[in-house]
């Protein structure tokens, strides 16, 4: 099953997200990752790789992460990513939010 088609999924849960977030960082980095790992803090990506993190996440959740939700906090951990998309995926549409 690819990525897209369980991101369309209605069965999106929060340990899916995880396991899908934490499979693509592990093949970026090569390095193996916890949920709750600061890889910033840790050196394993830049904030140039926030940007590769953000088309992640829009196309593969469908979701548009614009405004204050671009702050580099919201992808420090897998954790925090994994809650970015599920309150974005809650509240409305993706057309994004100014």
């Amino acid at each position: 099953m690819s990525t897209e088609s369980t991101a369309q999924g209605a069965e999106l849960s929060a340990e899916s997200i995880e396991r899908e977030l934490l499979g693509f960082l592990e093949a970026k980095t090569r390095t193996t990752l916890t949920p709750d790992q600061d890889m910033f803090a840790s050196g394993l990506v830049s904030s140039m790789f926030a940007m590769e993190l953000v088309v992640h996440l829009e196309q593969t959740y469908r979701v548009a992460i614009v405004g204050a939700d671009l702050k580099l906090d919201n992808f420090r951990t897998v954790q925090r990513m994994t809650e970015l998309v599920l309150r974005l995926r809650a509240g409305s549409p993706a057309v994004g939010h100014a």
